[in-house]
């Protein structure tokens, strides 16, 4: 194993804190409100719904990542992420299908701001997924014996320009997403295994026919 002050493999802290995936979660959450009715699966407080149900006793019970964190608490930030992204997919589908089936009833405004949503959250939905999968998740990072890393970031390779106890945070995964999001490719953080590879593959499949097929044909009908 690498030594421990090595960037790459460096421990920031005891623990991390869940809020800021969680704040994340609410806003992927909020924006469904955004969509019209007809792109969304079932009402259009289903997904909120869930998303609380599910948050409220995950972060009573566990605000905090830890090393030794409970397996059901892993379950259900899987879960969690799970239900937003099938609703964005879900409803990106739709979207899809109302092009294909009925494009004069859509207004250019409307499929402009769903494309919108639709990209936004799917860039959150993917950051979460990465904080999520990287070494085995925030619990196993904090660890002193964990696994090897699933993305390669810019600290890893030139250590001297980071801290010596660096480690990714949950904005450095956001980044990540973003830039995968708009360069429909790696950019200075690569995927190392393969469910990194098939993530990353994934959210740019989505960006791609939410940006070069839904918004390009938005901005048509504008």
């Amino acid at each position: 194993m690498p030594p421990k002050h090595d960037p790459a493999w460096g421990l920031a802290a005891k623990s991390e804190p869940r809020w800021p995936a969680s704040l994340a979660v609410l806003v992927a959450a909020a924006l469904n409100f955004a969509l019209p009715a007809r792109y969304t699966m079932g009402p259009g407080w289903l997904e909120g719904a869930l998303v609380i149900v599910i948050l409220i006793p995950l972060t009573l019970a566990a605000p905090r990542r830890l090393p030794k964190e409970e397996r059901w608490h892993q379950v259900l930030a899987v879960v969690l992420i799970a239900v937003v992204n099938l609703f964005n997919v879900s409803s990106l589908a739709l979207l899809i299908r109302q092009l294909v089936s009925d494009a004069k009833s859509i207004t250019g405004s409307h499929l402009l701001v769903s494309a919108l949503v639709i990209w936004v959250t799917n860039i959150i939905v993917f950051g979460l997924w990465y904080w999520e999968v990287d070494r085995g998740g925030p619990d196993d990072r904090l660890r002193e014996a964990h696994g090897a890393p699933d993305f390669l970031f810019p600290q890893m390779i030139t250590p001297d320009c980071a801290k010596p106890d660096w480690s990714p945070s949950f904005l450095d995964y956001v980044y990540v997403a973003f830039t995968n999001s708009t360069a429909f490719s790696p950019t200075d953080t690569y995927p190392l295994t393969p469910w990194a590879k098939t993530l990353m593959t994934l959210q740019a499949v989505v960006s791609l026919i939410a940006i070069a097929i839904v918004i390009s044909r938005a901005v048509n009908i504008l």
